[in-house]
């Protein structure tokens, strides 16, 4: 009888990957939870997987319980901002999962990000600045690092935020045509920012943290 492979498992995926069915089964960081098995669900892209463990909960009876997680991996964002001139640097483009889930037309408005891609954060986030708003980031500062949606996927991302000037600007931007990437960089009022937040103009998580944290640091105090 011949074997058959499962990609992503003992056979390479469509992009190389094998063994993605062992991740988090040695977690040992919590006494009260222990894995019990892993199974993939998919890997075209992302990585979906099914883990069974059992669970102590505070009544101090054991539990076996079963999660999915989506693994996308780990991304960085970021908030230029020029204090002079009270601006910030956001981007226009398409989402499908939010036209799908109600957004009028699918156009957000967004910090720039993406995923690490094997780089560290700051340099990721380097190169998001160049591809998508065509700045070259001097000075990061580390916000924060967030877990925006733990339920059900593993994403960690990485906040910064930049002062920027117009000399920074080094290109159009507009990201990788050859990613699908059609991407309007917008240069905005700091209070007219704030005021598409008020209205829902801007519906992004992690655009809002930036912009309210660069206004409780007091970046744009008058």
């Amino acid at each position: 009888m011949t074997t058959v492979g499962v990609p992503g498992v003992d056979v390479p995926d469509s992009r190389g990957r094998t063994g993605l069915d062992q991740v988090g089964r040695d977690l040992a960081g919590n006494p009260d939870v222990v894995v019990r098995d892993v199974e993939l669900l998919s890997s075209s892209w992302y990585v979906n997987r099914r883990t069974t463990f059992e669970r102590r909960g505070r009544d101090g009876a054991w539990r076996t319980e079963q999660r999915e997680t989506h693994d996308r991996g780990n991304g960085a964002t970021l908030l230029p901002y020029d204090t002079a001139r009270r601006a910030v640097l956001l981007t226009r483009q398409f989402r499908l999962p939010a036209y799908v889930n109600g957004s009028p037309d699918g156009m957000l408005v967004e910090a720039a990000a993406g995923l690490l891609d094997d780089q560290d954060p700051a340099s990721a986030i380097r190169r998001e600045a160049a591809e998508e708003l065509g700045v070259a980031v001097g000075t990061l500062e580390h916000v924060f690092d967030v877990f925006m949606s733990p339920g059900s996927v593993t994403e960690r991302i990485s906040f910064f935020a930049a002062p920027y000037t117009p000399t920074d600007r080094v290109s159009a931007g507009g990201g990788l045509p050859e990613e699908g990437e059609d991407i309007e960089v917008l240069e905005l009022d700091v209070d007219e920012a704030l005021a598409m937040v008020d209205d829902g103009r801007i519906a992004d998580a992690k655009t809002i943290m930036l912009l309210q944290w660069a206004v409780l640091r007091g970046l744009f105090r008058r």
